[in-house]
């Protein structure tokens, strides 16, 4: 009985699609888009806070930061070194005991400075302009003076704990240098090494495709003389031995 062979198409190694053999440069990309934007992110920050001379002017969208310098409020909320977020209050009056507020002090051992105390209760100063009692959950002791509603910047809402001691080492030169200036030149770096493979790449695949093309013309051209050289026997052929009639 003869061999039937089988008709059956044989399974050839499929290559990865165009999809999975991108996947790395997809990565790749996503992640210096991330650092692209945190970069951007710190340089706003900074030019920001170096420019506003009044820390009550510095937010976005009603949404205020704040470095927290002391320990006022470490035994309940927040600690020294925290970056704490506080939105604009549109009317002060519907601020409630218990509520935590940031505003410029009046205290005379620290007049001008922002503080971020918890309300106790609503009073009056002494020209008569409404406002709170504060104080610091470590002391449980008053603030000196009362914080009037014009003095008030925000309602805290929420800390980042140490996100300030970063902030605040970042607007150092060192800070700057190597948190912006060196991730950037690095960044830079990157994406011209990137230029340069892809620059690479592109004349390698010319060069062999230049090459490919000069060899198809070398054998269209070869195999033309070999059928001119055919040709010409078969001439040859014809006139040393002519057809008889």
């Amino acid at each position: 009985m003869d061999n039937i062979k089988s008709t059956e198409p044989q399974k050839t190694p499929q290559k990865k699609s165009g999809k999975q053999q991108k996947k790395p440069n997809i990565v790749g990309t996503i992640l210096v888009g991330i650092l692209v934007v945190i970069a951007v992110l710190m340089v706003i920050f900074t030019v920001v806070s170096i420019h506003t001379k009044d820390a009550g002017q510095r937010g976005l969208f009603g949404f205020k930061a704040f470095v927290v310098l002391t320990d006022s409020m470490s035994a309940t909320d927040f600690d020294a070194g925290d970056l704490i977020i506080c939105k604009e209050v549109k009317d002060p009056s519907t601020l409630q005991e218990g509520d935590i507020i940031t505003f410029q002090s009046l205290n005379s051992s620290s007049y001008g400075e922002v503080l971020t105390h918890k309300i106790r209760r609503a009073a009056v100063d002494e020209d008569g302009n409404p406002g709170y009692i504060t104080y610091g959950t470590t002391t449980d002791a008053d603030d000196e003076t009362v914080a009037v509603y014009s003095m008030i910047l925000g309602k805290y809402l929420f800390n980042l704990p140490k996100l300030g001691n970063f902030l605040a080492f970042l607007k150092t030169p060192v800070g700057y240098l190597f948190c912006i200036f060196i991730p950037f030149m690095l960044l830079i770096a990157y994406e011209g090494w990137n230029c340069v493979k892809a620059y690479t790449k592109y004349k390698k695949a010319q060069k062999r495709a230049m090459a490919k093309e000069r060899k198809r013309l070398i054998e269209e051209r070869k195999e033309a003389q070999r059928l001119r050289q055919e040709l010409q026997e078969l001439r040859d052929q014809m006139k040393n031995n002519p057809p008889q009639e």
